[in-house]
């Protein structure tokens, strides 16, 4: 026989203790079997112990306890709108040991793949130095056709089903408006800045995303998640800025570049919140499955590159190249691409250099996708921030077609020190009770 005794006081309900009594233990409970005035949702066992999920009129809670042992504890509950929100927390909670190790592994992906972004589009840009225009709308539009050709054997394999692709389209072509105009913006911005105050001003990016998840997702950050941020951000300006002096500066260049710039990441963060919230819009319409992230990339690739290609005027302005000569360009660009040497000269390492460019770079942004996916957008920047200083040590090593590397920035040391302690206050998470039920 099943009995209730004994209380406990957890946030707003007061919820009873439930014990195992006489033969029938708590783990043999039927799911829809009753317990009292409780109704056990889920069961999770592993090995002696089990996990049980227990709802109420308008409450869920959920108790774990051993069958060795008479006893069992509340963790968690929540009685009106937020029980559903409960049950998805209580789900995944004998899982949030692997999902951390799932997360710190896809951070570390993200962290190698950025520095190889950085390193090999410099390598790129040794036989195509005359033509970066062409290697940009050779990502941008070579991308479409390899996503979606990803796209379509995953859809032949079942990975991606009839549901994920009739999601609607709207927020898409929302990704790709973002990304064309924070393209087009930056772009115009970076041809009067110096380069090394772009690195500066893309901290922006870091506040306008914490900033857009209040917002729109409804988050709030704690006072050692906001200190970590800032430090991270002060850690990337003091190992970049104090390797360059070259260059005009902030206040030469005027306010408007700058603020142009600055706006420029605000698109950018905006296109991460984007696909976040598309993300999680899914999950409720595909009944809790997730969407593949080739869904994601394929459709917002593609509506991005209509956005550019309606640019295109403007752009090749912004590069120096008048319209009328676009083609022309773009031919020149795809012989040293293909390092055709009857109709190019000093293309030399094409088209193995840009080949392993958009290679890794497709591969960083997947990687970026999936650590939105599974985790936020901030942790995402945070992951690709950190790539910054470990770029800037890559480069003051001797690598091919660059020769000799560049020295180290003198703040190296105490910029990659202050930005590893952001990451660290970030991550860290008070120890608090295992439960926030008192026994009354």
């Amino acid at each position: 026989m099943l009995q209730c005794s004994h209380r406990f006081t957890i946030g707003v309900a007061t919820l009873p203790s439930i014990h195992s009594r006489g033969t029938k233990k708590l783990s043999d409970v039927k799911p829809n079997e009753f317990i009292g005035q409780w109704r056990m949702v889920e069961l999770h066992t592993t090995r002696k112990r089990w996990f049980l999920v227990i709802k109420s009129v308008g409450c869920l809670g959920f108790l774990t306890g051993s069958d060795d042992k008479d006893k069992q504890d509340f963790r968690a509950s929540s009685c009106g709108d937020n029980a559903g929100e409960v049950q998805e927390s209580v789900s995944s909670r004998e899982n949030r040991g692997g999902h951390t190790v799932e997360i710190m592994v896809a951070a570390a992906a993200t962290v190698v793949l950025g520095v190889g972004n950085r390193v090999l589009y410099k390598l790129a840009l040794v036989p195509l130095k005359q033509y970066p225009f062409f290697l940009a709308q050779l990502a941008t539009f070579g991308y479409v056709l390899v996503y979606f050709s990803i796209l379509y054997v995953r859809h032949r394999m079942g990975i991606v089903t009839d549901e994920m692709l009739s999601l609607p389209k709207a927020p898409f072509l929302g990704v790709g408006l973002l990304e064309a105009i924070a393209a087009a913006s930056g772009m115009a911005a970076a041809t009067m800045l110096s380069g090394a105050s772009i690195p500066i001003l893309s901290q922006t990016f870091l506040v306008w995303q914490l900033l857009l998840s209040v917002i729109f997702l409804g988050r709030r950050y704690s006072i050692n998640q906001l200190i970590g941020c800032f430090l991270v951000s002060v850690g990337v300006v003091t190992t970049v800025a104090s390797g360059s002096s070259s260059g005009p500066s902030l206040k030469e260049t005027g306010v408007f570049w700058s603020l142009l710039m600055i706006f420029s990441f605000l698109f950018q963060a905006a296109d991460t919140i984007l696909k976040e919230v598309i993300f999680i819009d899914a999950a409720k319409k595909l009944k809790g499955g997730s969407v593949d992230l080739f869904v994601v990339n394929s459709y917002g690739s593609a509506f991005q590159a209509v956005f550019i290609f309606l640019l295109l005027p403007l752009l090749s302005k912004l590069w120096g190249i008048p319209f009328s000569q676009l083609p022309s360009y773009l031919k020149d660009g795809a012989a040293c691409f293909l390092n055709l040497t009857t109709l190019s000269s000093g293309c030399e390492g094409a088209p193995l250099l840009p080949l392993l460019f958009v290679a890794v770079n497709m591969g960083f942004n997947i990687s970026l996708l999936h650590l939105i996916k599974i985790s936020d957008a901030v942790v995402s920047c945070l992951a690709a921030t950190f790539s910054v200083p470990l770029s800037v040590y890559i480069f003051t090593l001797p690598l091919p077609y660059l020769g000799a590397g560049s020295a180290l920035p003198p703040g190296f040391v105490a910029g990659t020190a202050i930005l590893v302690l952001g990451l660290l206050i970030y991550s860290w998470r008070p120890s608090t009770a295992t439960a926030k039920a008192t026994a009354s």
